[in-house]
């Protein structure tokens, strides 16, 4: 038995629960509250947080719900309750991955607190929190991960796990996104010849050959190289090498950490002949250009328009600047999922149910319909999953949309979806050195 095999880890849960009330109750956790004057009483609705409050993720989860949560009880509260913050640190971003301190953190949030909502950024233990609370019945969001298997569980067992939704984007989306824009970025360059390096994690290689096929057959794309690195990779060279050998003019890379940031920088010392375009985790964010010291400079990465600063809805800007006045710092991406989560869908939810009683407000939150700061149209699936997407009912109003942004002169300037590029009046720009745009007439 691994520590991630959620169905073993059932058999224990029910031990944890009990122990976990009388550690807790000698002092064995760490809560961070958002009080208010009457403390913990009927008269309040309990939102718990279960995340690596330590960690870059996490830390944001948290603060994006105290916003939200600010926000709403200085508009008189959600059916004049005053709304509440209980976080608990589950150390789910640590390097060790220590299921059982989440799973301990989740019982004190069910079993000590009594929240009445939890939300999660702990992408690898979702699997297992499912189980927990489809036992105690309480909703769950999920801010971070993007495993189709979290929302199958519940197309599959609808009755056990219908208290699950997830709020972040999903892996399906991002990958047919990202076969979209990369014929977008044929549009711009011609170019046909695609590359592909990505972690050694079974999300990556399972869906890999899928968009590669559909590329190649559908689109006609010639796939010249596909590669996967260890995690904890520190040197780039042979990769780049490699696909410098390839012919490659464009490079999909799919980062799942600080590693891309030595990816990024490497080619551009190299300076390889091809253009870079995908998922690249922290070169995207806010302080690229510092991080890699200006070497991201024509790199093109999936973003989140509250990060980038883009007027995606008439909500984007608002957070990002009341985010940036509240805690000195741009938000990081789980800062504006999880604000959005409990600002826009939840409250609305609430509000439509005029009860916090968990089936009614699952019943609402299922015909969400609401603009957020991330979706001109925020819907769920049918199996609690974002809807991405064109909206075919409104034209004008997308659901989620997979975006991505140009480094240009320290500024992250909007290259897809096209019609946030040309409405920006931006142009898509090349490296300096010699490589196939050379060619481009």
């Amino acid at each position: 038995m691994t520590l991630l095999d959620s169905k073993a880890l059932t058999k224990i849960q029910s031990i944890i629960l009990i122990a976990i009330i009388a550690v807790a109750a000698i002092g064995g956790g760490v809560a961070y509250f958002v009080w208010n004057e009457e403390g913990q009483s009927s008269k309040t609705i309990k939102i718990g947080v279960c995340a690596d409050l330590d960690m870059l993720i996490g830390k944001a989860t948290h603060r994006g719900a105290i916003l939200a949560a600010e926000q709403i009880n200085q508009q008189g509260g959600l059916l004049g309750k005053t709304v509440e913050i209980i976080a608990v640190d589950s150390d789910g971003n640590s390097p060790a991955q220590d299921m059982i301190i989440g799973t301990e953190a989740l019982a004190r949030l069910i079993s000590i607190y009594n929240v009445d909502f939890i939300i999660t950024s702990d992408a690898l233990y979702q699997l297992t929190y499912q189980d927990i609370v489809s036992e105690h019945k309480k909703v769950l969001f999920g801010t971070s991960g993007s495993s189709n298997e979290y929302t199958q569980r519940v197309e599959d067992d609808y009755q056990r796990y219908k208290y699950y939704f997830r709020t972040a984007p999903n892996a399906t989306h991002a990958l047919l996104g990202m076969t979209d824009c990369i014929v977008t970025l044929r549009d711009y360059s011609g170019f046909n010849k695609v590359a592909w390096l990505g972690p050694d994690l079974s999300y990556y290689t399972g869906l890999l050959p899928v968009v590669t096929n559909y590329l190649s057959e559908v689109h006609g794309f010639e796939i010249v190289y596909q590669d996967t690195y260890a995690l904890d990779t520190m040197d780039f060279s042979s990769y780049l090498a490699a696909v410098e050998s390839s012919g490659a003019e464009l490079l999909v890379p799919f980062t799942a950490g600080q590693e891309g940031i030595l990816l990024v920088k490497e080619w551009y010392d190299r300076q390889s002949p091809f253009v870079i375009w995908g998922f690249n985790s922290y070169v995207g964010d806010y302080d690229g250009w510092e991080i890699t010291d200006g070497k991201c400079e024509h790199t093109t990465n999936v973003g989140f328009p509250t990060v980038t600063g883009y007027s995606l809805t008439s909500k984007t800007l608002d957070f990002r600047n009341a985010y940036f006045e509240r805690w000195g710092e741009i938000p990081y991406s789980t800062a504006a999922i999880a604000y959005d989560t409990i600002r826009f869908i939840l409250a609305d939810a609430i509000e439509r149910a005029g009860t916090i009683e968990t089936e009614a407000v699952i019943n609402a939150l299922e015909e969400t319909s609401i603009e957020t700061s991330l979706a001109e149209n925020f819907v769920f699936t049918p199996s609690h999953d974002v809807m991405g997407g064109e909206n075919i009912n409104n034209p004008d109003k997308d659901h989620l949309v997979v975006m991505l942004f140009q480094w240009q002169n320290e500024e992250q300037v909007p290259m897809y979806p096209k019609s946030f590029k040309e409405e920006a009046g931006a142009t898509y720009t090349f490296p300096d050195w010699p490589g196939p745009w050379d060619n481009i007439s």
